[in-house]
């Protein structure tokens, strides 16, 4: 990808000589002739290198070099300096310049600077975004011992160090994201940048200049150029969940990077090489949204290289009992607490519920449990009533010792129904063997919104 480096001096013969000297470096050359047209074109272009005069009329260099960090400070800034203004050069590096040079300076001497600070912002840029994916990732391990969960980690071992393309399957859920941050961090790219973008979250309007960034001046409010996510992952990895939710003309487009590894800028005139690795992940049937003219065959197979489906939780019960101790303990240790424990009963409950929500609702159940609780063992009647509900309903409608409300379990049954068919209320209807009149009644009656 070319770099771009912003000259600001106000002598055109100096601008000339720098710009003469990058010739035949594939650099794109930005020319401003004082500090405030230099901090207004920084905005704009998002250099990745800046050669500035300290002395320029209307804003100095070190004004404009203060106001530049402000707006990012990642970007690397070299300054010019004439001869007797040393001190103001090392005055500017103190405020986050990263080098000098002294007028008149050899050619030889400004691209040995030029290259190293090509580079150290290069690696500024990498480590921030992988610091933050740490940061993000830290304490989320992927966690079980059944043998479809041991099949995927050695999927996942031999695929990471190879380029190919991935796509992760799953329900809602089951830990699609951790799949694809292994994949990453056991890859040779694990110290280049590794951005995640769901596309479902997104409104399909802003979803384009998300993924591919824009030019400035390509629509109203575009007053200066973005770098898309894709873009930013250049040298590493996108996480693209929810790839189903995305629109056919962007399926077009993502097309293209996955064949022609370059992508257009909204409003752009040029493609923009590339050197991403994609993995994809959705919880939708991709194959049926192909048949039903709503997914793009030709991009689902390029998705589909190495397909990666995790199995629902309800299919890995040997795993939950591993689960529910490390979210046990990460919450306990959260609060403060001492070590929690279950007792065989609670576990058993956990383990035979029907998790429709995966990992993420067993999570949610056992920090509702550690928050609400006080005892350092927990019990049945320290489950949600949903679990403690079902577990009634399995044991084939015995009333139990203590009693229970009518009212009660039968609203849990039609939550139960209408949650099992995502709200379809003929389906629940069904299920419960009324029909979907009867069943809209007890809804307003029990106040559950349709959705």
């Amino acid at each position: 990808m070319r770099k771009i480096i912003l000259i600001a001096d106000d002598e055109k013969n100096m601008r000339w000589a720098i710009k003469k000297a990058l010739e035949g470096n594939d650099f794109v050359i930005y020319e401003a002739s004082n500090g405030r047209e230099a901090l207004e074109m920084y905005r704009d272009i998002e250099p990745n290198l800046v050669i500035m005069d300290i002395r320029m009329p209307e804003m100095d260099g070190i004004t404009a070099l203060t106001r530049m960090k402000e707006i990012n400070d990642a970007t690397p800034i070299v300054m010019i300096t004439a001869h007797g203004t040393v001190e103001s050069a090392i005055e500017a590096m103190k405020l986050g310049a990263l080098d000098y040079i002294s007028k008149p300076f050899d050619i030889d001497e400004l691209m040995v600077i030029i290259e190293k600070a090509i580079g150290y912002g290069e690696l500024k840029q990498e480590v921030s975004y992988l610091r933050e994916e740490l940061e993000k990732n830290m304490g989320k391990p992927i966690i079980g011992k059944s043998e479809g969960l041991l099949s995927i980690l050695e999927t996942v071992n031999r695929v990471a160090k190879t380029n190919a393309t991935v796509l992760v399957l799953g329900e809602s859920g089951t830990g699609k994201e951790l799949i694809g941050n292994a994949i990453h961090y056991n890859s040779n790219r694990k110290n280049k940048p590794y951005i995640k973008i769901n596309c479902g979250a997104i409104p399909e309007n802003l979803i384009e200049s998300e993924l591919f960034g824009y030019e400035k001046g390509a629509f109203t409010g575009a007053t200066n150029r973005k770098i898309g996510r894709i873009e930013r992952a250049n040298g590493g990895t996108i996480f693209l969940d929810e790839i189903g939710e995305l629109a056919l003309p962007l399926q077009v487009k993502l097309l293209r990077v996955l064949q022609e590894k370059e992508i257009d800028r909204v409003g752009g005139l040029e493609a923009v090489k590339i050197d991403v690795r994609i993995v994809a992940a959705t919880n939708k049937d991709l194959l049926k949204m192909v048949e039903e003219g709503k997914f793009r065959e030709d991009l689902y197979y390029r998705l589909n290289v190495i397909p990666i489906l995790i199995p629902p939780l309800r299919e890995r019960k040997e795993d939950i009992p591993l689960l529910v101790n490390y979210f046990l303990d990460n919450y306990a240790n959260e609060i403060g607490r001492n070590k929690i424990k279950l007792n065989d009963e609670a576990m058993e409950r956990l383990v035979s519920y029907y998790w429709k929500g995966n990992i993420r609702e067993l999570e949610n159940v056992i920090e509702r449990m550690v928050i609400l609780s006080s005892e350092d063992v927990l019990g049945l009647d320290n489950l949600p009533k949903e679990l403690v509900l079902q577990e009634v309903i399995e044991s084939s409608y015995q009333l139990p010792d203590t009693g229970l409300r009518l009212e009660e379990l039968e609203k849990s049954l039609i939550l139960q129904a209408l949650q099992r068919t995502d709200y379809n209320q003929t389906k629940a209807a069904k299920l419960l063997g009324i029909s979907r009149h009867t069943l809209i009644y007890r809804m307003e009656k029990y106040s559950i919104s349709k959705v």
